[in-house]
């Protein structure tokens, strides 16, 4: 059997490959996880009578675990296979979610939020079950498509939340979350087979694999594209709120609006990745996305540098910038999957961890330099400077791609 030879997908047919439906619904649930609760921070940092900054490392902190259990999912999953560690990853996030739900102070609450973090392997290992699934051009169409109904969630996670939280208080998200994780268990359980043919002879000996994927110039060549893509807009994260108040005037839930933008551009981006990446090529397609978001970063440099100060010169052009992530990154994880297709859970897990590591520290950094006297340029310039970056990584992709055999095929580029 081949790398990519599956029998057909069967819904609710766990000895079959998932259904598309099943990898979206693994998938969003990370997502669900990270931003529903954001508009009750304020509120739990008062049931816990604690600072907003403790409460805060919900995020921080569980971006970096995150980022550091992606080091060890994805090994784990070419060893034992993908099916067993995205059962028991979902079923210790339902276990924790319970435990923040019932957590009398916040340093408890901080640790089974902690524990959470263990639902990174719907985000980690759908992106290598489609990889086992099918070729490079087709993973990136199918991932592309994956994404676009992920990108629902943060779309709508926030306002929900919102909406949850003036009814019934911060614990209605967790309930909410409790639920969701329990029905996609039950999904996965029903219908994700097993994926993975070729499980390594042991965890030892996946590690001991990976100077296979460190030597390959390609792997590191996107996962730097998808880390400096992905970094315009974790840098816009970490600044867009001090920009909106201190520079725009808006109000918290004026803010959640416009954050619909940079998202619906994120949707539509991963559309035409899903729609033209087996048609164009992975290498192709992210260069285009990477261009489309540097035009818009560019676009609103130049704006304000003109002294243009108005909420859409800021958040238009974030569209764009949504637009070239949501068109950059199903084609850079596609390839980063496929470098070294019998490591991919470990290259899906190792390019993801530099992705959210890389954003979470550029964010830190563009968060840091804002300030009352600087209140938007760092911002911006960081924006432009990384989404740049992008555009030639990509351009390095190509350049070791057009001397080396087909992707997969070659020992060492």
């Amino acid at each position: 059997m081949s790398d990519t030879d599956q029998r057909p997908s069967r819904w609710m047919d766990r000895k079959t490959a998932p259904h598309i439906t099943t990898l979206v619904v693994v998938a969003g649930i990370t997502a669900l996880s990270m931003n529903m609760f954001l508009p009750s921070l304020p509120g739990m940092a008062i049931y816990f009578d604690t600072e907003f900054s403790v409460v805060q490392l919900a995020i921080s902190a569980y971006l970096g675990v995150t980022a550091v259990l992606q080091l060890i999912i994805g090994p784990l999953s070419d060893r034992y296979g993908r099916r067993p560690i995205i059962l028991w990853g979902l079923g210790l996030f339902v276990l924790a979610t319970l435990g923040c739900l019932l957590a009398p102070t916040i340093e408890i609450f901080l640790m089974f939020r902690m524990m959470q973090g263990t639902v990174a392997v719907g985000l980690v290992l759908s992106r290598a079950v489609v990889r086992d699934m099918v070729p490079p051009d087709q993973a990136a169409s199918m991932i592309g498509y994956v994404t676009m109904g992920m990108s629902l969630v943060p779309m709508f996670g926030p306002m929900i939340g919102g909406f949850l939280d003036g009814a019934f208080g911060w614990q209605a998200s967790f309930v909410t979350l409790l639920i969701f994780g329990i029905i996609v268990f039950a999904i996965c359980w029903m219908n994700l087979g097993e994926t993975n043919q070729h499980k390594s002879a042991s965890f030892g000996a996946q590690f001991k694999a990976y100077p296979q994927l460190v030597r390959s110039r390609r792997f590191w060549g996107y996962s730097a594209t998808a880390a400096f893509a992905s970094g315009a807009f974790f840098a816009f994260l970490g600044g867009a709120s001090f920009v909106a108040t201190k520079v725009l005037g808006l109000s918290a839930q004026q803010l959640g609006m416009f954050f619909g933008i940079v998202a619906t551009g994120y949707l539509v981006g991963n559309f035409f990745a899903g729609r033209y990446s087996q048609r164009v090529g992975i290498n192709l397609m992210m260069l285009g996305g990477t261009s489309v978001g540097t035009l818009g970063a560019l676009a609103i440099l130049i704006m304000f540098y003109m002294g243009l100060n108005h909420p859409l010169v800021f958040f238009g052009p974030m569209f764009f910038v949504g637009l070239g992530n949501g068109m950059t990154l199903p084609n850079a994880n596609a390839g980063i999957v496929s470098v070294r297709p019998q490591l991919a859970g470990s290259a899906s897990g190792l390019g993801g961890a530099l992705m959210i590591g890389g954003g979470a520290i550029i964010s830190a950094v563009t968060g840091s330099l804002l300030s009352e006297a600087h209140p938007i340029f760092p911002l911006l310039i960081i924006m432009f400077a990384v989404s740049t970056a992008a555009i030639f990584t990509s351009l390095y992709v190509i350049y070791v791609a057009s001397n080396a055999d087909e992707l997969g095929e070659d020992q060492f580029q």
